[in-house]
């Protein structure tokens, strides 16, 4: 009998392109290929969707007749960017192989600019220098070139959307610690949007990084049939390198990102959207930061439930978001574990304050280590509240607060990170809706969830800690000591293996080096 033919299985077109652009990269860092590779995908996308609408002024049909297709207020009007004809795509094409090819892309990226006064100063002109082979470059255009060919040519704008994406994920992984400070991981993001259902109103992330939270909302209003058009967005960020990845992150995906502001102070020293009271807040500040300017904000009108330290921004950044929040509007926040039990320097005071005075903390989930790029320090999610008291939208939970130790979910993608799954974050938010929600039935479960009075988080002296309120889950009940440090010692006796290993290769390479 025949053998059947041996099944490959394809690849996603993302995970093609980056394999063999990252092959391309040679002697140059993630971090600086990034914006390399992040530029291309931008200017391919741009390109296409002028193309599209020149096309459609070459036809001049309907609304169209007699209109000039090279008349920058015909693209404008429809929200188009008007690319110049050194720009287009199909002009870097066909001068991919030549060796100036990186002084082209430059003057296209400046071009640009100078015709859509929205991207000034946001385009990378990286792509004369030196260290980038124009061999290399080259290969690189073809490879963007040959994204969304043929049936996907009409949505080419959403597979350079979702490559994007990708890649700034990828680039983030490949980047390690460093890339953790513009990038917060995916499945982090989801669930904070889907925990806080931002459908309507304004959104705003004060630390807004490359942009993945605004991204990520107006997925969810159009997963849910709802109108992106009803939500807009709010943000700001310090470091202008990322600030430009984000601008262009949000342009690919047709989002207006005029109130994305950059200013290398930063949100405590100047707020660039001082008068705003947000629906939604979203964000992952910067862990611990000690050098945030706290001395010179003492008097700031911000500190409604107490001055933070010098020495920590955490509870600068809570009351910063509770400072923007509607009367209505709700919070979803990363912060570092050590902020649900700290009292050092009145923060035990000012947690206290936004539990009991303020009584704005809706939710606290527990998060599994290893989820963070640039950090191995315990985070937590905090979910914020403004009409816990009288709310019409929701169950009176005032007097409560939800508990959730998510500590045991997620995978590992490979030794240092792991990740949530969409199973796990349905769990969780579930849980939280269930909770919530008028028609939502929830109830405690050993281990992993409990709704608290707040007169026991009083008893136990505001520390929010989700473990100690959940318990321990039943199976735990009959913990096997012997069994776990048995494991846990193999797992360790395996990665120093590991290390040995390599530290084996790197000194034989050496060796080979020195002789």
């Amino acid at each position: 009998m025949a053998r059947a033919p041996k099944q490959t299985k394809q690849e996603p077109l993302e995970v093609v392109l980056w394999k063999t652009a990252d092959k391309l990269r040679k002697n140059i860092d993630a971090a600086e290929y990034k914006h390399v590779v992040l530029g291309l995908i931008f200017l391919k996308y741009i390109s296409d969707t002028f193309e599209a609408h020149y096309n459609l002024l070459v036809a001049g049909e309907g609304e169209f007749a007699g209109a000039d297709p090279e008349d920058r207020d015909e693209y404008t009007a429809y929200n188009v960017f008007f690319v110049p004809e050194n720009a287009r795509w199909s002009y870097l094409l066909n001068q991919a192989k030549q060796p100036n090819i990186g002084k082209l892309v430059d003057d296209a990226m400046e071009a640009i600019e100078n015709d859509n006064p929205q991207l000034k100063g946001v385009l990378p002109k990286v792509y004369a220098r030196q260290n980038l082979d124009p061999t290399s470059l080259g290969e690189l255009i073809d490879l963007i070139g040959n994204i969304a060919l043929g049936d996907a040519k009409s949505r080419s704008a959403d597979v350079l959307g979702h490559v994007f994406e990708y890649f700034l994920g990828e680039f983030a992984l490949a980047e390690g610690k460093q890339g953790g400070q513009f990038y917060t991981p995916k499945s982090i993001v989801s669930l904070l949007v889907e925990m806080l259902e931002p459908y309507k109103g304004r959104v705003f992330d004060p630390c807004c990084g490359s942009g993945g939270m605004f991204v990520q909302s107006e997925k969810f209003v159009e997963s849910h049939q709802g109108l992106v058009d009803d939500i807009s967005i709010y943000g700001q960020e310090s470091n202008q390198t990322t600030w430009r990845l984000a601008k262009m992150n949000l342009a690919i995906r047709g989002i207006n990102s005029e109130h994305v502001k950059w200013n290398s102070e930063g949100s405590f020293l100047n707020d660039a959207h001082k008068d705003l009271k947000a629906d939604y807040i979203i964000a992952n500040p910067p862990f611990n930061v000690s050098d945030w300017s706290g001395d010179l904000l003492k008097e700031d009108a911000r500190w409604s439930l107490g001055v933070p330290p010098a020495g920590n921004a955490n509870f600068a950044w809570m009351q910063h978001f509770l400072y923007h929040m509607s009367p209505k509007g709700q919070a979803g926040v990363v912060l570092a574990k050590g902020a649900l039990t700290s009292k050092t320097s009145g923060e035990g005071e000012i947690r206290k304050a936004l539990v009991s005075e303020a009584n704005v903390i809706d939710c606290i989930v527990n998060l599994p280590a290893k989820l963070f790029l640039n950090t191995q320090i315990p985070a937590a999610l905090w979910f914020m509240r403004r009409d816990r008291v009288g709310s019409t939208k929701y169950k009176d939970r005032s007097n409560e607060i939800l508990f959730i130790d998510a500590r045991n979910l997620g995978h590992l993608i490979n030794r240092r990170t792991k990740v949530l799954s969409d199973e796990d974050i349905k769990l969780i938010t579930d849980t939280y809706h269930n909770w919530r929600n008028q028609d939502g039935e929830y109830e405690d479960v050993a281990g992993f969830c409990a709704s608290v009075p707040l007169e026991k988080v009083a008893e136990l002296d505001y520390v929010l800690t989700p473990g100690r309120y959940v318990g321990l889950a039943d199976d735990e009940d009959e913990f096997d000591f012997k069994e776990r440090f048995t494991s846990l010692k193999a797992e360790f006796e395996a990665q120093l293996a590991e290390e040995a290993k390599l530290n084996q290769a790197i000194a034989e390479n050496l060796a080979k080096v020195i002789v």
